[in-house]
Protein backbone atom coordinates (compact mmCIF):
# COMPACT_ATOMS: atom_id res chain seq x y z
CA UNK A 1 0.00 0.00 0.00
CA UNK A 2 1.38 3.36 -1.13
CA UNK A 3 2.23 5.73 2.16
CA UNK A 4 -0.57 8.67 2.67
CA UNK A 5 0.39 12.42 2.03
CA UNK A 6 -1.11 15.00 3.82
CA UNK A 7 -1.28 18.53 5.22
CA UNK A 8 -3.17 20.43 7.46
CA UNK A 9 -5.09 23.85 6.36
CA UNK A 10 -5.23 26.00 10.06
CA UNK A 11 -5.90 29.86 10.60
CA UNK A 12 -3.57 31.43 12.61
CA UNK A 13 -1.13 34.65 13.51
CA UNK A 14 2.36 35.11 15.48
CA UNK A 15 1.36 36.80 18.43
CA UNK A 16 4.57 38.11 18.67
CA UNK A 17 4.79 39.72 15.47
CA UNK A 18 1.02 41.00 16.05
CA UNK A 19 2.64 42.60 19.58
CA UNK A 20 5.75 43.47 18.03
CA UNK A 21 3.68 45.50 14.67
CA UNK A 22 1.56 47.29 17.82
CA UNK A 23 4.64 48.80 19.44
CA UNK A 24 6.00 49.87 16.36
CA UNK A 25 2.89 51.27 15.61
CA UNK A 26 2.51 52.93 19.13
CA UNK A 27 6.38 54.41 18.50
CA UNK A 28 5.13 55.65 14.34
CA UNK A 29 2.33 57.55 16.49
CA UNK A 30 4.16 59.57 19.15
CA UNK A 31 7.12 60.48 16.67
CA UNK A 32 4.54 61.85 14.20
CA UNK A 33 3.96 65.51 13.70
CA UNK A 34 0.03 65.51 13.34
CA UNK A 35 -0.27 62.11 15.44
CA UNK A 36 1.66 63.05 18.66
CA UNK A 37 -0.32 65.00 20.78
CA UNK A 38 -3.42 62.95 19.94
CA UNK A 39 -2.65 60.78 23.07
CA UNK A 40 -3.64 57.50 21.04
CA UNK A 41 -3.65 54.30 22.94
CA UNK A 42 -3.33 50.64 21.49
CA UNK A 43 -4.43 48.13 24.04
CA UNK A 44 -3.56 44.20 23.45
CA UNK A 45 -6.42 41.78 24.81
CA UNK A 46 -6.30 37.72 23.80
CA UNK A 47 -8.53 37.93 20.89
CA UNK A 48 -8.79 41.86 20.17
CA UNK A 49 -7.32 44.93 19.93
CA UNK A 50 -8.99 48.33 21.76
CA UNK A 51 -7.65 51.35 19.74
CA UNK A 52 -8.39 55.03 21.71
CA UNK A 53 -7.62 58.24 20.04
CA UNK A 54 -8.89 61.82 19.60
CA UNK A 55 -10.81 61.91 16.15
CA UNK A 56 -12.21 59.91 13.26
CA UNK A 57 -8.90 61.09 11.17
CA UNK A 58 -6.63 60.71 13.50
CA UNK A 59 -8.21 56.31 13.72
CA UNK A 60 -7.80 56.36 10.31
CA UNK A 61 -4.06 56.76 10.26
CA UNK A 62 -3.87 54.73 13.14
CA UNK A 63 -5.29 51.90 10.91
CA UNK A 64 -2.77 52.78 8.31
CA UNK A 65 0.14 52.37 10.01
CA UNK A 66 -0.79 49.23 11.98
CA UNK A 67 -1.78 47.38 8.64
CA UNK A 68 1.78 48.73 7.51
CA UNK A 69 3.51 47.45 10.04
CA UNK A 70 1.60 44.23 10.50
CA UNK A 71 2.21 43.48 6.53
CA UNK A 72 5.95 43.65 7.12
CA UNK A 73 5.87 40.78 10.24
CA UNK A 74 3.80 39.02 7.36
CA UNK A 75 0.80 39.10 9.13
CA UNK A 76 -2.04 38.87 6.78
CA UNK A 77 -4.54 41.93 6.78
CA UNK A 78 -7.66 39.23 7.13
CA UNK A 79 -6.88 38.76 10.78
CA UNK A 80 -8.34 42.90 11.53
CA UNK A 81 -11.98 42.67 11.84
CA UNK A 82 -12.88 46.15 12.39
CA UNK A 83 -15.84 46.80 14.80
CA UNK A 84 -17.81 50.13 14.42
CA UNK A 85 -16.48 52.75 16.06
CA UNK A 86 -17.75 53.92 19.68
CA UNK A 87 -17.53 57.40 21.55
CA UNK A 88 -15.34 57.37 24.34
CA UNK A 89 -15.09 59.37 27.57
CA UNK A 90 -14.00 63.27 26.69
CA UNK A 91 -14.84 63.35 23.57
CA UNK A 92 -12.67 60.64 22.32
CA UNK A 93 -13.36 57.44 19.95
CA UNK A 94 -12.69 53.53 20.70
CA UNK A 95 -13.11 50.70 18.13
CA UNK A 96 -12.49 47.83 18.59
CA UNK A 97 -10.91 45.61 16.17
CA UNK A 98 -11.32 41.44 16.48
CA UNK A 99 -8.45 39.19 15.62
CA UNK A 100 -9.20 36.39 13.75
CA UNK A 101 -7.80 33.11 14.18
CA UNK A 102 -8.55 29.65 14.12
CA UNK A 103 -11.35 28.06 11.49
CA UNK A 104 -14.74 28.06 12.64
CA UNK A 105 -17.24 25.06 12.06
CA UNK A 106 -19.13 26.80 9.14
CA UNK A 107 -15.65 28.12 7.42
CA UNK A 108 -14.10 24.02 7.57
CA UNK A 109 -17.13 22.49 6.18
CA UNK A 110 -16.87 25.32 3.39
CA UNK A 111 -13.49 24.58 2.82
CA UNK A 112 -14.00 21.05 2.92
CA UNK A 113 -16.90 20.83 0.56
CA UNK A 114 -15.05 23.10 -2.02
CA UNK A 115 -12.00 20.40 -1.59
CA UNK A 116 -14.24 17.43 -1.92
CA UNK A 117 -16.08 18.88 -5.28
CA UNK A 118 -13.09 19.94 -7.13
CA UNK A 119 -10.40 17.13 -6.18
CA UNK A 120 -11.97 13.50 -6.11
CA UNK A 121 -8.37 11.74 -4.87
CA UNK A 122 -8.08 13.91 -1.89
CA UNK A 123 -9.30 13.31 1.04
CA UNK A 124 -9.93 16.52 3.85
CA UNK A 125 -11.11 16.02 7.62
CA UNK A 126 -11.98 18.59 9.74
CA UNK A 127 -10.07 17.77 13.15
CA UNK A 128 -11.31 21.12 15.40
CA UNK A 129 -9.82 24.32 14.02
CA UNK A 130 -7.64 22.62 11.45
CA UNK A 131 -8.46 20.83 8.03
CA UNK A 132 -6.22 17.85 7.25
CA UNK A 133 -5.66 16.91 3.86
CA UNK A 134 -4.78 13.54 2.80
CA UNK A 135 -4.12 11.95 -0.69
CA UNK A 136 -1.56 9.49 -2.22
CA UNK A 137 -0.11 11.65 -4.30
CA UNK A 138 1.81 15.06 -3.78
CA UNK A 139 0.87 16.38 -7.29
CA UNK A 140 -2.55 16.36 -6.46
CA UNK A 141 -1.90 17.81 -2.15
CA UNK A 142 -0.04 20.78 -4.35
CA UNK A 143 -3.15 21.51 -6.60
CA UNK A 144 -5.46 21.50 -3.42
CA UNK A 145 -2.81 24.11 -1.86
CA UNK A 146 -3.36 26.34 -5.22
CA UNK A 147 -6.95 26.02 -5.42
CA UNK A 148 -7.51 27.21 -1.62
CA UNK A 149 -4.67 29.82 -1.76
CA UNK A 150 -6.55 31.11 -5.26
CA UNK A 151 -9.93 31.10 -3.21
CA UNK A 152 -10.74 34.43 -1.58
CA UNK A 153 -11.89 33.34 2.33
CA UNK A 154 -12.20 35.70 4.64
CA UNK A 155 -9.65 33.91 7.00
CA UNK A 156 -5.90 34.03 6.18
CA UNK A 157 -5.02 30.28 5.69
CA UNK A 158 -1.90 28.80 6.02
CA UNK A 159 -0.30 25.28 4.96
CA UNK A 160 1.64 23.31 8.05
CA UNK A 161 2.53 19.63 8.52
CA UNK A 162 3.14 19.01 5.07
CA UNK A 163 4.41 15.47 4.69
Amino acid sequence: MAAQNSFDIVSKFDPQELRNAIDQTMREVGTRFDLKDSKTDIEQEDDKLVINTSDDMTLRAVHDILESKAVRREISLKVFDYQKEEDASGGRIRQEVKLRQGLNDDMAKQISKDIRSEFKKVKPQIQGDLIRVTAKSRDDLQEVMAKVKAADYDLPLQFTNYR
